[in-house]
């Protein structure tokens, strides 16, 4: 059986981009067992030519799991639970962050397990005159040290060869690992917690028993996101920690600070000359980057360059994926009889392809920003900057950068939450993130302001003299999706979501370049997951509204429209066809006439009675129904509808004239001014959008927060867009 190793590490320390280096490119993506924190594995080659399993767990400070990425952290470095021990643990440290990269040393070492540790960044130490002694870091900690370079490689056959030693060498004596003192009171909390700890977590070694008591005294909280523990463990540490509290203690002050006191007092011998340069230069630039107003106006101008990146860069290779997707359809199209094969195979297979790659482009664009940001350490100073503001909503400052996304597009917004540590703050910004106006929503936004209300040049086409009412408009639906996202955030993060929100831990790392491998890495492991995975369902859900809206095959005509297809199909037997252009409209009647009889259709009739207090009709219906591919179908799914074709855009004159002309039996307009307010509302604030659920289900492994999403947004919209409508009908608007 191949030996297991596992790399554990802080957030930018460099442990993944090592993994990389020592695995190649053979690592596996997947998630632990019931949770969404994800799981890499790869092969790891020994010296000796043995094969190794290398498991990245995930980052962490500490093994105080307050969150899932501590709690996995915990549970792979010691064995609990479901997971197997590994036979090594390789600790990789961040050599410029010294003292605070030995606190999680520390902790692993406690547990009594086999270790490494890996002293990263050996070039960054030279080229800031910076020297640390492994040989003495080595006796104080018990452990090989072995000096790295995850990003050249320096060092690497190195580790491989203390691994190999490692595993074949005899386990280390109890009294060689580091073990820092305690004081009576944490003694006495200790030794009532220590009876509560499993024996199998034990493995009778009293001293592993004990670090195990010490680490539940540190994690075990009524916040924190730990399941499956022993209910007396957890008694028993409410008890100590109430007693502490009341004897005016501060627990995890005190549990930490013995650790800091052992890191403080052996520092001078770890490091022979002061780490100064490289702090000096961070510090210089941080004066700049973290400053309150400076800071701020810097980290706008970067994610103005991002938003922009996302929405226009990005739009060549869309318009080139769109194109090849169009393309090959055509060709099949081309190749194949008319008839429901070749409908089902352009329209519902290929179509569903094209749906799933063309967010492509985007996806990775965002993770390139995302991954240079975090590797440059530039993450950190954003999640600080916005943790204040972002605290009294109910999210952490690291929520900032999915939401800002979220106006390009939800899909990789979503996906960008894997940067997040805590699981509550990941789903409750998942929760939130499609409120955003994103881009898909502009066409409907276009649409309905240009066809509904005036231009600067007509009456009533400006406030004031000057500002245009259609500009206002597009600017307020910017506003007003922003406001209620935060709203939301609020509301949820004090109901649904509910729990203190935690001081934000972090580490300002030097500033450093990013990894080029890493990047690319992280670019293609998290494009594949979302075609792999997410693209099954959004293509699954694509062919299921091509069977709604084409099915069943045989309109129902209206004796008007039946005697002119007669006429036609006669006129076009006795040699006389219609000339291009009647035969065109002639055919935009037909399709919508048998939109209108389509499953979907029928559904649109089916929902016109929830939705006419909205001031929407049956046709609208079919146009939402339609629009659940994607926001924007809502335009070419109207131009089927009125019959004008399913190639219009939001610009299309014949479409705006359509709708300008639609009215009820009793000849009042379907299209006022404030009917279009009350369905920008509704597109604002209604999860129409599959591919958004489908990642939801992807990132959450679970049905049940998609069908929340779709359920509470769906009201959320429901209920706006009648108040728009009803209060508006009340206040004498028609």
């Amino acid at each position: 059986m191949r030996p297991v190793i596992a790399l554990a590490g802080q957030p930018n320390s460099g442990k993944t981009t090592l993994f990389n280096r020592l695995t190649g490119a053979n690592a596996k993506v997947g998630n632990y067992p019931g949770v969404t924190v994800e799981r890499r594995e790869g092969r790891l080659r020994l010296p000796d030519g043995r094969d190794a399993v290398a498991l990245d767990i995930p980052g962490c400070y500490s093994l105080s799991a307050r969150t899932q990425e501590e709690a996995i952290a915990i549970e792979v470095v010691a064995g609990l639970n479901q997971h197997a021990e590994p036979d090594v643990v390789v600790l990789v440290v961040d050599a410029t962050q010294l003292a605070r990269n030995l606190y999680l040393v520390l902790q692993v070492l406690e547990l009594r397990v086999r270790a490494v540790v890996a002293l990263n960044m050996a070039d960054v130490l030279r080229k800031n005159h910076m020297v640390v002694d492994t040989d003495e870091l080595t006796r104080q900690l018990g452990v090989p040290v072995v000096s790295v370079s995850a990003a050249t490689g320096e060092g690497e056959q190195a580790l491989r060869t203390a691994l190999a030693s490692v595993l074949d060498g005899e386990p280390a004596p109890a009294d060689s690992y580091p073990s820092a003192p305690l004081n009576g009171s944490l003694t006495a909390d200790i030794d009532a917690v220590e009876p509560a700890v499993p024996e199998a977590w034990g493995r009778a070694d009293p001293l592993r028993r004990r670090a195990l008591a010490s680490w539940a005294l540190m994690s075990l909280h009524e916040d924190d996101e730990l399941w499956g523990l022993p209910e007396n463990l957890r008694r028993l540490v409410t008890d100590r920690r109430a007693l502490a509290e009341e004897q005016g203690r501060d627990l995890d002050l005190e549990l930490a600070g013995r650790r800091y006191a052992w890191i403080d007092e052996r520092m001078g011998r770890f490091i022979t000359e002061a780490p100064s340069t490289l702090r000096r230069l961070s510090d210089a630039v941080d004066r700049v980057m973290i400053h309150p107003a400076a800071g701020f106006l810097l980290f706008l101008a970067i994610m103005a360059v991002l938003f922009d990146g996302l929405f226009t860069w990005s739009k060549p290779a869309i318009d080139f994926v769109e194109g090849l997707v169009g393309a090959f359809g055509a060709v099949v199209a081309a190749a194949l009889p008319e008839g429901l094969l070749r409908d089902f195979l352009v329209d519902g297979i290929i179509a569903g392809v094209g749906a799933v790659v063309v967010f492509l482009p985007q996806i990775l664009l965002l993770f390139l920003f995302v991954s240079i940001m975090e590797d440059s350490g530039y993450m950190a100073r954003v999640a600080f900057m916005m943790d204040r503001v972002m605290k009294s909503l109910g999210l952490t400052g690291r929520a900032f950068v999915p939401m800002l996304s979220g106006y390009a597009c939800a899909i990789p917004a979503i996906m960008a939450t894997r940067t997040m540590e805590r699981q509550r703050d990941r789903m409750l910004t998942m929760m939130v993130v499609p409120l955003m106006t994103c881009s898909a929503r502009l066409p409907v936004y276009t649409l309905i302001i240009a066809a509904l209300f005036p231009t600067p040049e007509e009456p009533g086409g400006t406030v004031f003299g000057f500002a245009s009412v259609q500009a206002l408009l597009m600017v307020a639906m910017y506003v007003f999706s922003t406001v209620v996202a935060l709203m939301a955030a609020a509301v949820l993060g004090r109901t649904l979501f509910k729990g203190a929100a935690p001081p934000l831990l972090l580490e300002l790392p030097p500033y450093r370049m990013p990894s080029p491998r890493s990047v690319v890495r992280m670019m293609w492991e998290r494009s594949r997951l979302f075609v792999t995975e997410a693209g099954t369902v959004i293509l699954s859900c694509t062919v299921v509204l091509w069977f709604l809206l084409t099915f069943p095959q045989e309109p129902t005509l209206s004796p008007r429209l039946a005697a002119s297809v007669e006429v036609a199909a006669a006129a076009a037997e006795s040699g006389t066809p219609l000339d291009a252009a009647q035969q065109a409209a002639l055919d935009d009647e037909v399709a919508a006439a048998r939109l209108a009889g389509s499953f979907g259709g029928r559904l649109g009739h089916a929902i016109e009675p929830a939705i006419a207090p909205l001031g929407f009709d049956w046709k609208i219906g079919i146009g939402l129904v339609g629009s659940f591919a994607a926001r924007e179908v809502f335009v070419s799914t109207m131009g089927v509808v009125y019959g004008v074709g399913d190639d219009v855009d939001e610009t299309s004159p014949p479409l705006r004239d359509r709708l300008q002309a639609e009215s009820w039996p009793d000849g009042r307009r379907v299209y006022t001014p404030l009917v279009g307010l009350s369905l920008m509302v509704f597109f604002a604030l209604a999860a129409q959008c599959m591919s958004t659920l489908a990642v939801v289900k992807r990132e959450t492994r679970s049905y049940r927060w998609p069908v929340f999403l779709f359920s509470y947004m769906t009201a959320l919209a429901w209920i706006a867009s009648f108040a728009i409508y009803q209060g508006g009908l009340l206040l004498g608007f028609a």
